[in-house]
């Protein structure tokens, strides 16, 4: 089947700052220099020209077609010099330029979403104005030319902190993936002890107890060419209580948060019911609703988590496939 991959990301690029490349000035030689030392000029200024030369053709060709899955020389040593978000930072190199940081495996809550100025703000706590070690995974760039790194500071997982604090989800996407395991335990950890995002009221009141509504099933991976076949991608919804609920202003989103379906106003789902969101379009009826994305999948065929929101925003539920 095709694998519709995505990478989400809520800030443009920074435009790496780089350091004079090759500026050279010569005197040349007056009349009176000997015919040794005109020589050795004239050689000088051809070793340094082509020098120059390759090192302007480097430059021009920074530009990488995304995703890279060449690691470059970017690992290391790197001071904080701006928190962007809660997965997102700008970092000086060692060599002086300033680069855009992605934190590899965990996705934080967008600037729209509840929980978002928590997570900025513990990120920040813990790496601004640090020098961090940059770890790379597989993947080097994504496709907004971001740096995909692990961040390390005093030998602590950055990333995992955050996860593990309840100030981030797991996303992992193949090939980057080495720490994945790692990553999902102590989500399950923050999960059950109800830590940051995970707290019932984390974003406003809290409607949990309104019913038992779950995502009960999960299509990732439609017959055919997921994005020509999208109805064949869907999840379920089920109330397995014995009261209907109204789901008025309640969200399903992807792992990545790139996706995102509001239930239509006045939605009620019956006792023992089950509601069946697709990902392409069609008439919206009691047992099936219409996601209606055009062109592309919603769901990693290889692995995705989707995610039930209450109208605070709290996280209900959420099923990992």
């Amino acid at each position: 089947m095709v694998h519709q991959g995505r990478t989400g990301a809520r800030s443009a690029p920074v435009p790496r700052r780089r350091r004079e490349g090759c500026a050279v000035t010569m005197r040349s030689p007056g009349s009176g220099t000997r015919p040794r030392r005109w020589l050795g000029w004239l050689v000088g200024v051809v070793v340094v020209t082509a020098a120059c030369s390759t090192n302007d053709a480097t430059e021009a060709g920074t530009s990488r077609p995304p995703p890279s899955s060449e690691v470059d020389a970017a690992d290391g040593s790197a001071v904080v010099v701006e928190v962007i978000d809660g997965d997102t930072l700008d970092v000086e190199l060692s060599d002086g330029t300033v680069d855009r940081v992605r934190i590899i495996g965990i996705n934080a809550p967008e600037s729209d979403e509840c929980f978002a100025a928590e997570a900025t703000a513990g990120l920040s706590g813990l790496v601004a104005g640090e020098r961090v070690e940059l770890v790379a995974d597989r993947t080097d760039r994504d496709r907004y030319d971001r740096l995909l790194r692990y961040v390390v500071l005093a030998d602590e997982d950055i990333g995992a902190r955050l996860v593990s604090d309840g100030l981030g989800v797991v996303r992992v996407s193949a090939p980057d993936d080495a720490r994945e395991g790692v990553l999902r335990e102590l989500e399950s950890d923050a999960r059950n002890a109800e830590r940051g995002l995970w707290s019932p009221t984390a974003c406003g009141p809290s409607q949990r107890d309104a019913g038992a509504v779950a995502i009960t099933r999960m299509r990732l991976d439609a017959e055919g060419n997921d994005a020509e076949n999208l109805n064949d991608e869907w999840i379920d919804v089920s109330n397995t209580g014995t009261s209907a609920v109204d789901l008025t202003g309640w969200r399903v989103r992807d792992e990545s948060s790139s996706h995102r379906f509001a239930f239509p106003g006045g939605f009620s789902l019956g006792p023992g019911a089950t509601v069946r969101i697709h990902s392409g379009c069609g008439p919206d009826s009691d047992a099936n609703l219409f996601w209606c994305t055009s062109g592309s999948a919603i769901w990693n065929n290889d692995g995705d988590t989707a995610f039930l929101a209450d109208p605070s925003g709290n996280i209900v539920d959420r099923r990992a496939a």
